[in-house]
C-alpha cells in the first residue's frame, strides 16, 4: 500500500504574518469523518478536526515561511518552501505526496499537483486543516503583540478594517512589504 501525504498551505493573501503549510499521512485504519477544505468549515469545526488528525494520523508536520522570506522569494516560494518544509519534517516516509492547487515544491518524493485538491483528496482536506488552524493561532499570538490591526477578526487579510488600521498605524515588521497595499503606504 502505498502512503499518501496531502499538502497544503495557508495564508497566501494576508498582508501581514507568515504562510504556513501542513503535511498529512492519514491512517486508512482510522478515517476521520468530516474532512472538508477548510475554508468550508466553521473554525469550531476545524478545530475538532484538527485534534483528530494530530491524534490519528499516521505522520503530520507543520512549516512556515517567515514575512522577511515571503518579500524576499516573493509569496509562491515561500509557500512552496513551507510545504517542503513540512513534507521534510515527516516522521514516516510517504510513497507520494499531493499538493492542493498547481505547483508542486521540490521534495524527494514523487509529487502531483492536484486542483481544488483540498476538497477532494481527505489527506489534502487534512493538510489544510491544520494548515489553517496553526496559521489562526499564530496570528491570534501576534494580535496580542500588535492590537491595533484587529489581527484578531482579519488573520492579517486586506480587510476595510485591516487597511483602516494600517493607514491610521502605519506598516509594523509582521506586515509584508513586497505586497501592492503596503508598499503603497511605505512609500506615500
Amino acid at each position: 500500500m502505498i502512503l499518501i501525504c496531502g499538502v497544503d498551505e495557508a495564508g497566501r493573501g494576508p498582508l501581514a504574518g507568515p504562510v504556513y503549510a501542513a503535511a498529512v499521512i492519514l491512517d486508512p485504519a482510522a478515517p476521520i469523518a468530516g474532512l472538508a477544505d477548510s475554508k468550508a468549515l466553521s473554525p469550531s469545526r476545524r478545530q475538532e478536526l484538527a485534534e483528530q488528525i494530530r491524534g490519528r494520523a499516521l505522520a503530520w508536520a507543520i512549516a512556515s515561511a517567515s514575512v522577511a522570506e515571503i518579500d524576499a522569494i516573493n509569496i509562491l516560494q515561500a509557500s512552496l518552501l513551507a510545504m517542503r518544509r513540512a513534507v521534510e519534517q515527516l516522521s514516516v516516509a510517504p510513497g507520494e505526496v499531493l499538493v492542493d492547487g498547481k505547483q508542486c515544491p521540490a521534495v524527494s518524493y514523487p509529487v502531483k499537483a492536484i486542483v481544488k485538491g483540498d476538497s477532494k483528496i481527505p489527506a489534502i482536506s487534512a493538510a489544510s486543516i491544520l494548515a489553517k488552524t496553526a496559521r489562526d493561532a499564530e496570528m491570534l499570538r501576534l494580535h496580542q503583540l500588535y492590537p491595533r490591526y484587529g489581527l484578531d477578526r482579519h488573520k492579517g487579510y486586506p480587510t476595510a478594517a485591516h487597511l483602516a488600521a494600517l493607514a491610521l498605524h502605519g506598516v509594523s515588521e509582521i506586515h509584508r512589504r513586497s505586497y501592492t497595499p503596503i508598499r503603497k503606504l511605505l512609500r506615500d
